[in-house]
């Protein structure tokens, strides 16, 4: 499985990725209003890289559940200066979280490789285009809903069949854009659009979801899922986010996206240790 960011190309297998998340927002669940600033969000990143993360994924546009979208100016106040330090100082690929073609279109100029995009169930023609025309990675994440009304009863008659049916039917929809398979990477969106059992069912059965033949990305770090089965706030749910990955590691995931990045790196390169599937 070779997946094609622009210039770097993830072969695999080979030990899993980890993905660092800086968010300059001041309203993510998990470290919202921490990295405001262009220097302390730089400065974050750079620590992350040095902490082992492969990729460095910047947000300027909170999706938890019930957030409030952004102007795009505003986005791209947030996040095209800090890419455009970090491109320059540390040799890392960079990821845009967006759902806007126009952000996604700036922070591939300013220097990243991928487009982390949790709206892939929407019809977005014009952002498939923008990856298309950059030979950028894309992140195709499933949701049930917007970030706005996912949370709002998500139903499913088979969790795991249905997004390994949306991960089909999307691929299919991007090469027709002209995205080629290589240049995506699939994630089931735990957290966005399901409830814990289904968030349960997607990380037990996570070897059912590699079998499109794309490297499969989870996320799974401090979201609330985790604070429903233990009852622990955010900044308290450092242990059970390094159980799930971990759990992906062993599973055959090809990429974790964390806020810990130095914890999560031990625990999947254990993990892969002891699996000895790498």
């Amino acid at each position: 499985v070779r997946w094609t960011v622009r210039d770097f190309v993830f072969k695999f297998p080979r030990p899993m990725v980890v993905m660092g998340v800086v968010n300059t927002t001041p309203d993510s669940f998990s470290d919202g209003g921490h990295f405001l600033d262009t220097d302390m969000a730089t400065e974050h990143g750079l620590r992350l890289a040095d902490e082992g993360a492969e990729i460095i994924d910047i947000g300027g546009e909170s999706t938890r559940p019930g957030s409030e979208p952004v102007s795009a100016t505003e986005e791209l106040r947030r996040v095209v200066p800090v890419i455009e330090r970090l491109a320059k100082r540390c040799g890392v690929v960079i990821s845009i979280d967006t759902q806007k073609p126009a952000v996604a279109r700036a922070a591939l100029d300013a220097g990243a490789s991928i487009v982390n995009d949790i709206a892939a169930n929407r019809e977005s023609p014009e952002m498939w285009q923008v990856v298309a025309e950059a030979k950028a990675g894309y992140i195709c994440m499933h949701m049930q809903g917007t970030p706005q009304t996912m949370q709002a009863e998500p139903h499913y008659d088979d969790v795991l069949r249905e997004v390994g049916d949306f991960f089909s039917e999307r691929l299919a929809k991007l090469a027709e854009q002209g995205v080629s398979g290589e240049q995506v990477a699939l994630d089931p969106g735990i957290g966005f659009g399901k409830e814990l059992k289904h968030n349960i069912k997607l990380l037990s059965g996570i070897h059912e979801l590699i079998m499109s033949g794309r490297p499969l990305l989870i996320g799974a770090s401090r979201k609330s899922f985790i604070g429903k089965l233990l009852g622990t706030p955010s900044n308290e749910r450092l242990p059970a986010s390094l159980a799930c990955a971990a759990c992906a590691a062993a599973k055959g995931a090809h990429v974790v996206r964390v806020h810990d990045v130095a914890e999560t790196v031990q625990a999947v390169r254990m993990t892969e240790a002891l699996s000895d599937n790498r």
